[in-house]
Formats: C-alpha cells, sequence, structure tokens
C-alpha cells in the first residue's frame, strides 16, 4: 500500500551512491530503475522507494509528485 510519507520521501530524497548520485529518487531515469529491477532492488527503504518509483514512471504518475517536492525560494 502506497503512504503518504512513501511519496513525500520519494519527492524529497537523493539518491545516496552510483551514477545519479544526489538526485531526487523520483527524477531518476526509468532505465537505471528497470537495471535495478533486472539485477536486484537495495535493501531496506531505499530498495521500496526505487521500487515505488519504477511504479509511478511506469504508470505516468510523476504528476502526483511535482506539488510533493520541497522548494528552495
Amino acid at each position: 500500500m502506497i503512504e503518504k510519507e512513501h511519496l513525500l520521501k520519494l519527492a524529497n530524497t537523493a539518491m545516496p551512491f552510483g551514477k545519479y548520485q544526489g538526485r531526487l529518487l523520483i527524477d531518476l531515469p526509468e532505465d537505471y530503475l528497470l537495471w535495478f529491477a533486472n539485477k536486484g532492488w537495495p535493501e531496506g527503504k531505499l530498495g521500496l522507494l526505487l521500487q515505488l518509483s519504477l511504479e509511478i514512471k511506469i504508470n505516468g504518475l510523476e504528476d502526483i509528485i511535482e506539488p510533493l517536492k520541497k522548494r528552495d525560494y
């Protein structure tokens, strides 16, 4: 089940390692997420959030995350 907390974390958590380190999880390329799906997800909450990101992208729902991103004004 998708929790609001997960959506907020997805919108505001940066990838902690790898080629896309520092990029928000929801902004990771779909190809990169598919690579994880084939190779294996990281353990714990990061893996869960990456899986959720892929599901949102596959279903074309990225627009629901945009308003949840924190803005630095």
